[in-house]
């Protein structure tokens, strides 16, 4: 959503991000979604990820949280009931303590945020996306809140993929994407994702995770997969600095082509995060037809 602001021309800066849009200039929050939505998307998520305190200001956040998360709400949820086919609104729920960066994860402050959140959005969603989770920790915690709305809940785990990093799967927490998932599913989770990490890195994390939902008690839980664009982030205790570099090999065809690997290794739901555009999932919605 962010990359796809500053494209369009929207207002765009740290620290607001994606925020400033919604605050500044809505009608480009709906040509967003609308953008997607024409490329063939099933599942449009709200803008409401740079919604936290840390990126709007904790004074902004107290007094208007809860409105601009309505308004992200209903942007995404106009767009979706004009669209002509059925398509799925997600209320994002961000990590509340920055992304990447678990050892910043506060758990007593973490209800208040995400209850703000949950409270503007609900009217509008018809499933909840915990996305960019970095630790079981923070991901259970807003799942156990976005259950209590009775809606159905995403969770999406984002994994270590510095580059020359070895060895199987983890979150950035250090925690083995098995024992995750197995939690996750055992929360009530209705399907577990990964994104915002190279392509790379997913294919290991789709197999192992297909592997703990078929042997669950619950082997109808979702999988699924949306990569980002960028270069690595390097591990970093330092604010995000800015936006990353575009990798050039992931133009929508050789994208697609990770995306089919993700499909035939048992994913259910595919799509993009940052960096990833209209003109990939467009590409995306072509091959599933195919």
């Amino acid at each position: 959503m962010g990359r796809l602001l500053e494209r369009l021309g929207a207002p765009f800066r740290l620290p607001e991000w994606s925020a400033l849009s919604l605050i500044e200039a809505p009608s480009y929050v709906d040509q967003a979604h609308q953008a997607y939505v024409d490329a063939g998307a099933e599942i449009i998520t709200t803008n409401s990820y740079a919604l936290v305190p840390h990126m709007l200001g904790e004074a902004r956040f107290a007094a208007e949280g809860q409105e601009l998360a309505h308004r992200a709400g209903r942007i995404a949820r106009e767009v979706a009931n004009r669209a002509g086919r059925t398509v799925l609104v997600a209320g994002s729920l961000p990590p509340v303590f920055e992304s990447y960066r678990p050892q910043n994860y506060i758990r007593e402050e973490a209800p208040l945020v995400l209850k703000t959140l949950i409270a503007g959005l609900e009217p509008f969603v018809d499933l909840w996306l915990i996305e960019t989770q970095s630790s079981t920790t923070e991901a259970l915690t807003a799942l156990a809140l976005a259950r209590e709305t009775g809606k159905p809940v995403f969770v999406s785990y984002t994994l270590h993929d510095e580059e020359g990093r070895t060895g199987p799967p983890q979150l950035r927490s250090d925690e083995p994407v098995g024992e995750a998932v197995a939690a996750t599913i055992a929360a009530g989770a209705d399907a577990i994702l990964f994104n915002c990490s190279q392509p790379e890195v997913m294919g290991a994390a789709i197999a192992i995770a297909r592997e703990v939902i078929d042997s669950s008690s619950h082997p109808e839980t979702g999988l699924g997969v949306y990569a980002n664009a960028f270069v690595p982030e390097p591990p970093s205790d330092e604010p995000y600095p800015g936006i990353s570099e575009i990798r050039a090999d992931l133009d929508p065809p050789h994208y697609v082509k990770w995306v089919q690997r993700w499909v035939d290794g048992g994913a259910t739901i595919v799509g993009g995060c940052c960096g990833i555009g209209p003109e990939h999932i467009a590409e995306i919605s072509r091959s599933r037809a195919g």
